[in-house]
């Protein structure tokens, strides 16, 4: 008697599988999302950490910062702070010992929704946007033509939409905006009508923020309501490099934390440049750098929310050209991220960035590397994750969709792997060696862990060279201008059309 030995069938077959992938999944149970935790990649060991901590105290005992405000002298020396003859402000131990004690810790970054509010505390990982690139990168020409308006508001609409971008924070200048007022509020009005995620923002100069202020209590119902859930933050350079401070920044900062608007202390140092070569002693000025932010901040408004922003950047030794994609930046990045850890503060720095014009195998390289490293090492907050390239000079609105698909494999990174009872049983292995069909596809394990355990790409193509060709041989950047209109086409203004027009008529907005 003959038997027909019949293959076990796969559940559902292929339609239901592919239905299974589509289907949302409850947020807690999604392979990544915003906020995982890495700290898996230390390049500092301890000792290195508490080295530069102390050279960074020293460098603010012994160097001290330049170039305070009025405002700044006064906070920072009825704090304890000294002023010198030659009019540099330097800080005893002590005191940014005590200001380390004071400084707000495990802060949220509210969103103008909820389910959009980004929690820094411990190692947790959030990506998003940044810059202040003044060209746009158009695909469809190859050619670099200047930012505007529109294409911010374009940005943050389609930073809404990508799941692993988590904060927009202007990406580019609105170059067609020339009044220096009128760029401020249509930066703020433009971020805030394509994206309810939290926003980030700088300004021109202090007697700006009043007016954006008043801007942002009506977006957000009422000043109440706005500082209840602030839910934009003012990125702010208030030191230039080497140790100086920015007047005109400062002032900018303390009327935003009179507003109630956290703030992000940024060092932007360019090691070779403004900072020194050594990559540990361009850690070492920005730390001190922020160090006096943190005194700065913690004088005016004790646990007010601020955000350590060391972002040392690197120079090509053969040109003095920044170098955003490099190793050394990669590296720069994941140390600043140790120090924030050491302590314990909220912290921020640049990863992402492409050298490249273009979105092509050199900027996917630059922005895989940084953001992989930025991500391991457990920094709350990776700035300009996506779409920069030429060095900051050019934004890409396609590479901001390609580099969703980035961030999407290092989260996954960021996530690590999973061992429990469960996943280290060979129960599953018994089944399928034992008498089983010897391969796992379509076994209940496989197909109830696809979703959960493996994070699929949107627009990175894994066919086969057959079914490629099958597809007409698609390539990327087509794929990436398509998916790019087909959001810009969906995603509408993010508010109720008698408001949008009620601040139309007293605004000048630039941007449809």
């Amino acid at each position: 008697m003959t038997t027909t030995r019949t293959r076990p069938g796969r559940s559902g077959g292929r339609a239901a599988r592919v239905a299974l992938r589509s289907a949302p999944l409850a947020e807690d149970v999604r392979p990544v999302r915003p906020g995982m935790s890495g700290g898996q990649y230390k390049p500092l060991s301890d000792a290195d950490v508490a080295k530069i901590h102390g050279s960074a105290l020293d460098a603010l005992e012994q160097i001290g910062l330049s170039q305070a405000p009025p405002s700044g002298v006064e906070i920072l020396t009825k704090a304890g702070a000294i002023l010198g003859d030659d009019g540099r402000i330097r800080f005893p131990r002590a005191l940014v010992e005590d200001m380390l004690y004071k400084a707000a810790r495990n802060i949220t970054l509210h969103g103008r929704e909820e389910k959009y509010d980004l929690d820094l505390s411990g190692s947790k990982v959030h990506f998003g946007t940044a810059g202040a690139a003044v060209h746009v990168v158009d695909l469809e020409t190859n050619t670099y033509r200047d930012s505007t308006a529109q294409d911010l508001h374009d940005a943050a609409r389609i930073t809404h939409v990508l799941d692993n971008l988590h904060f927009f924070q202007r990406a580019m200048v609105a170059r067609d905006v020339l009044d220096p007022l009128e760029l401020d509020l249509n930066t703020i009005y433009a971020a805030c009508a394509g994206t309810t995620k939290h926003i980030g923002t700088s300004f021109v100069g202090p007697t700006h923020v009043p007016p954006s202020i008043e801007m942002l209590h009506r977006i957000a119902g009422g000043e109440d309501a706005w500082r209840a859930r602030p839910f934009m933050s003012n990125s702010n350079c208030f030191v230039v490099p080497p140790m100086k401070f920015a007047e005109e920044s400062c002032e900018v900062m303390e009327a935003c934390i009179r507003a109630g608007m956290p703030v992000l202390l940024l060092s932007a140092g360019q090691a070779g440049a403004t900072a020194p070569a050594p990559i540990a002693l361009a850690i070492v000025q920005a730390v001190a750098e922020c160090l006096a932010g943190v005194v700065y901040v913690n004088a005016m408004a004790p646990g007010h929310p601020a955000i350590f922003g060391t972002w040392p950047f690197v120079s090509d030794l053969r040109t003095g050209a920044m170098s955003g994609g490099s190793a050394e930046q990669a590296l720069l990045t994941a140390g600043c991220s140790q120090m924030h850890k050491f302590y314990n503060l909220p912290g921020g720095a640049a990863a992402g960035i492409s050298d490249s014009k273009l979105p092509d195998m050199q900027a996917g390289w630059e922005q895989g590397i940084t953001n992989v490293l930025a991500g391991l090492s457990g920094l709350n907050m990776v700035y300009e994750a996506a779409g920069m390239h030429a060095s900051l000079l050019g934004f890409c609105l396609e590479s901001l969709v390609l580099g969703d698909d980035i961030l999407g494999q290092v989260m996954r990174t960021v996530r690590g792997i999973d061992v429990t009872e469960d996943n280290t049983s060979i129960e599953a292995m018994k089944a399928v060696c034992l008498g089983g069909p010897g391969h796992y596809l379509g076994s209940d394990q496989t197909l109830a862990l696809m979703q959960t355990e493996y994070i699929y790409p949107t627009l990175g193509n894994r066919m086969s060279p057959k079914e490629w060709n099958e597809a007409d041989r698609p390539q990327l950047l087509d794929q990436a201008i398509k998916r790019k209109n087909e959001i810009l086409a969906n995603e509408k203004i993010k508010f109720d059309p008698a408001f949008d027009a009620a601040m139309r008529a007293d605004y000048n907005i630039f941007f449809k």
